[in-house]
Parts: C-alpha cells; structure tokens; sequence
C-alpha cells in the first residue's frame, strides 16, 4: 500500500504536465475558432468532460469561484457548443502546449513508459470514483491513442480525483468556496490579493468570510491563522492526501518512484518555459 506522502510527492512532481494548458497561449487560439475567449475557455474546458455547461454544476464542482464571475462566463459560450466540440479542441490544445514545450521528448520511451504507469493510476482511480464527479468525468471520455496525451488525460483524471476528495472535505468541515480561500490566504503559500482576484471575490464578500471565520476560530479578525484554524487546516490537507492516495496503490511506491523519475524532466522543462504563469 502506498502511503500519503507518497501519492502527494508523485501528484507533485507530475501536476506542471498537467497544470500548462490553463496558460498555454494555443488554447486561447484554439477555443477561440469555437467563438470561446476569455475565462470562458477555462471553464467550458474542465466542465466539458462532465457533459455539461450548466453554471450551478461548474460553481458547485469547482467549489471556490465567485458564483457571478461562473456565470457570466458560461452565459458568453455560443449557444451551439457542445461539450464534446470543448473536449477535442481542449486535447487538441494539449498537443499543441506539450509538443512546443517537450519537443522530441513527446515520442520518447521515457515518455511512453511513464505514460503506461501512470494510466494504471487512473484506470484505477476511475473504479473508486463514487462522489467524485470531476474524475468520473473525465475517466469516461476515451484515452488519447498518442503517448504524450495519454499521460496528460491520465493526470487529469488522478488531478481531478484528488480535487473531488479536497472538496468533500472543505464542505464536511463547512467551509464554503471563500472560505477556503480566506484559509489559504492564512497559509502565506498564496497571497491573498491573488486567490481574491483569480475567483473574482470582492472586498466586502471577502471580510465577510473573514468574520465569520473568525467567528468560527478558523482566523482572527486580521485574516491570519488561530493555533485551532491551523491544526484544522493542517488536517485537511493530511486527508486530502489521504483520500488521493488508492489510485497509485495500483503501481506501488517502487512504480511511483519510477513514474516521478520519469516525469521530473518533463515537468522541469515546462517550469523552466514559463508556462505555469508569474
């Protein structure tokens, strides 16, 4: 059985593979043949494998955007797209991203070999995907016959598990989407001006969740971490990993140690390309 630490090292070192397409420039071209720019692209791409658009089932899964800003953007998708038109141009921006930045590397057996291990991992993560709406989502689409997209759709089924599991235990634990911002906030892993502006919160919305945290001794009135918010986000972070942590079972920590060797070159070049962002 692999433990926690070990799943989250592995989603670690493999998650720039998978986290590059939400600033790659081809996608922008891509989805914009379709008539979708903007943050609508964002959002119409991760809720395309679900098979819908419908705003309250993207602001219910993605769990921490300001509900107007969810809804402006799938209100300014045409009305003729389908999700399975999203879904092929979103792989087709995949491609696009990972052959600019991998080059050779797309076809090679390193490439290839970490692409097998890492579908064991979401083969089996979409037999366990009871409650986790994001992954089943995506498990039910077909794999990509190319090895460099069969390990992108791989991680986003195993990305999108481990966010199903995080977001069951933000809502056990009642915090709601900004409150789990105004958490990470407390963290200093993130700066608040850039969870805030990113998911679209105001001012007044956001030193309401302050105060009802603090209320709740998550914070104190100043947004930062009580001793108890600390150990209870802590907490949530050690059960997420922990609710992550069947999928890569399949392989055994010896597979995981491969696939994170395998895949840390391929996820330094696309640090090292700027594509993940300032």
């Amino acid at each position: 059985m692999v433990d926690a630490l070990t799943a989250r090292k592995t989603w670690r070192t493999l998650e720039p593979i998978h986290g590059s397409i939400y600033f790659a420039p081809e996608a922008d071209a891509i989805y914009a043949e379709l008539g979708v720019t903007g943050r609508s692209g964002y959002f119409a791409s991760r809720a395309a494998p679900m098979g819908t658009f419908v705003p309250d089932v993207v602001i219910a899964t993605f769990h921490n955007f300001r509900p107007a800003l969810v809804r402006d953007a799938m209100a300014a998708l045409p009305s003729t797209l389908t999700p399975a038109a999203m879904v092929a141009a979103h792989l087709r921006a995949v491609d696009a991203c990972l052959r600019d930045t991998l080059g050779n590397e797309v076809a090679s057996p390193a490439l290839n070999e970490a692409a097998d291990l890492a579908r064991v991992c979401a083969l089996r993560a979409a037999e366990l995907s009871d409650g986790r709406p994001l992954a089943a989502g995506h498990a039910a689409l077909d794999w990509p016959s190319e090895p460099h997209l069969a390990l992108w759709h791989a991680l986003s089924i195993l990305r999108d598990f481990r966010v199903d599991g995080h977001v069951a235990l933000l809502v056990s634990n009642g915090l709601r989407g900004i409150d789990a911002l105004v958490v990470h906030a407390a963290t200093g892993e993130i700066p608040r001006a850039l969870l805030q502006a990113t998911r679209a919160w105001t001012d007044d919305e956001w030193a309401a969740a302050v105060d009802d945290l603090a209320a709740r001794g998550w914070v104190d009135g100043t947004g930062a971490f009580t001793d108890d918010g600390r150990t209870r986000r802590a907490a949530i972070e050690t059960g997420t990993d922990e609710l992550a942590r069947q999928p890569y079972d399949a392989i055994g920590a010896d597979g995981c140690a491969r696939l994170r060797e395998l895949a840390r070159p391929f996820s330094k070049a696309i640090v090292a390309s700027g594509r993940l962002g300032a």
